[in-house]
């Protein structure tokens, strides 16, 4: 079962057209835009971390605010699984937003979702910010707990902050999380302005 949670919350996205659009250099830009986000989820890197464990979590039953999660992240942004395939070999999946919802959605509802942050580390250097945030899930409906990394790519683009990317890794077998990823260690941040 273990197995089928982690494919299952490793899955996709695709951002429909709706109101705000993030900035672009892009000679030859895609017009594509997200929900508007509520500016309290967006307004600092605390608080656009925290929205991102809180709007995947609930319990069986609850319905998700996908379009909250959408407005979290930047147009084109991706999420990606990665872990040891059944052969052995390690992989990843590369997904959007929409595939993200469509493949873990029901999941996540069906049997009730709980994630949080357990410790942080973050670099920031202007208007990018990278924050390798240790994090701890459970199915509502199961006991087993799921630990692991998700390494998070932020912009601020001068009015938000939006998520570029998620790429994570959950513990298995001999991965385990080492101590410095752990609460008491891992809550540090360096910045660096231009």
């Amino acid at each position: 079962m273990r197995s089928q949670l982690l494919l299952a919350l490793a899955l996709s996205f695709v951002v429909p057209a709706f109101a705000q659009s993030p900035p672009t250099t892009n000679p030859h830009p895609v017009t594509i835009t997200v929900p508007s986000a509520a500016p309290k989820d967006v307004e600092s890197i605390d608080a656009i971390i925290a929205a991102l464990y809180d709007v995947i979590s609930g319990p069986a039953g609850q319905a998700r605010d996908w379009n909250r999660m959408r407005s979290l992240f930047i147009p084109g942004a991706r999420m990606m699984p990665a872990g040891v395939r059944a052969g052995g070999e390690v992989g990843m999946r590369l997904l959007e937003v929409n595939d993200y919802i469509a493949m873990s959605g029901e999941l996540l509802v069906k049997k009730g979702f709980s994630e949080h942050e357990l410790a942080r580390r973050t670099e920031q250097f202007g208007h990018i910010a990278h924050v390798f945030s240790t994090y701890e899930g459970r199915m509502a409906t199961e006991p087993t707990v799921l630990r692991g990394i998700n390494s998070i790519q932020l912009l601020n683009d001068g009015k938000r902050w939006w998520v570029v990317s998620v790429f994570w890794e959950a513990e298995h077998g001999d991965l385990k999380l080492p101590q410095h990823y752990l609460p008491g260690k891992a809550d540090t941040a360096a910045k660096a302005s231009p």
